[in-house]
């Protein structure tokens, strides 16, 4: 009951304040203004006795965790309030400085984004944060396992059911064609593309592009992930954790909406993101909340002959 009323109080704020917004983004408003009231009833246990209480778990999807949840686990970290987390799958060496941690989830599930736990859930039209903080994955994993002569650009990119429906946003063949094509000379380029059985199922179907087996052909100087994986000289426990041993020593990324393009602006340098479509645009994300995560410089591209023009201007050297 009193979850309804709240609803309806918080609904009728943003109609007199964002009456002009549209219903479907409307309710992102409504949804800050809630994780903001929720975060007033810690104040005395965050600022004044400031004991290891704090216990966050989070079965939402691979961005916001990266966005969301990670970063104010590490706040309450830093804060000395962090008591234990729980996550999906394959997930403990994203919170690496947690106390203990917890794999429980198989399943990333779109309604266990709404934690309003948490400072934000996925989109705001604030994102200038309190008991959030940047998570130094770059520092944490750099090592001597993953370098190469010339500096690694890593091209992470997908191709799975989007907003119920086909791919909208991912790199073509002729896309990667152009890009390795005219980066292959200054960097050592790696390809991600993660296979479903080394991911956490987001219920988000994945389609085949054909792509491995055309890089094998056309670009064999390709350094591809799952190669690697299969190696594992640095013994990761899990994909994951080897995604995040060998993105810790690029400089350069080319990713794409979602999870790829957080996990990819998480570890400085530059991200060029190919994103067509999403509350993202509205939001201002792209300028705003995916240059927190690191500091990383980000280049949002909105169609695919804008990421390659981008790739010119800012990646390559001659």
């Amino acid at each position: 009951m009193f979850e309804k009323i709240l609803n309806k109080f918080l609904s009728l704020i943003v109609l007199l304040r964002h009456g002009r917004m549209t219903p479907d983004v409307r309710y992102y408003y409504r949804h800050t203004y809630r994780c903001q009231l929720t975060q007033w009833k810690y104040v005395l246990q965050d600022y004044v006795f400031r004991k290891p209480y704090k216990e966050i778990e989070f079965q939402g999807e691979f961005a916001p965790e990266l966005e969301f949840t990670i970063p104010f686990a590490y706040w309450h970290f830093k804060n000395g309030t962090l008591k234990s987390t729980k996550g999906a799958l394959f997930t403990k060496e994203m919170y690496f400085f947690s106390p203990h941690h917890e794999e429980v989830f198989d399943v990333r599930t779109n309604e266990g984004n709404y934690n309003f736990e948490l400072p934000r859930v996925l989109y705001s039209q604030d994102y200038d944060m309190t008991k959030w903080l940047e998570v130094p994955y770059k520092e944490h994993f750099k090592n001597d396992v993953y370098v190469y002569d010339k500096p690694m650009l890593m091209i992470a990119n997908r191709y799975n059911m989007e907003w119920g429906g086909p791919p909208i946003s991912f790199y073509s063949i002729e896309d990667l064609d152009f890009m390795i094509s005219h980066l292959k000379k200054d960097y050592t380029i790696l390809y991600n593309r993660p296979r479903p059985q080394n991911i956490t199922n987001d219920t988000s179907d994945i389609y085949e592009l054909n792509d491995y087996e055309w890089l094998a052909e056309t670009h064999p100087e390709v350094v591809l992930m799952e190669d690697l994986y299969k190696e594992n000289k640095i013994k990761a426990r899990n994909y994951n954790h080897f995604q995040l041993s060998v993105y810790a020593n690029c400089e350069k990324f080319i990713s794409i909406h979602g999870g790829t393009a957080a996990l990819a602006s998480c570890f400085k340098g530059a991200n060029i993101i190919l994103s067509k479509k999403g509350p993202e645009h509205h939001f201002g994300c792209f300028k705003t909340l995916f240059p927190k995560l690191s500091g990383a410089t980000i280049y949002h591209a909105k169609t695919n002959e804008e990421a390659r023009d981008f790739v010119l201007k800012h990646y390559v050297k001659s």
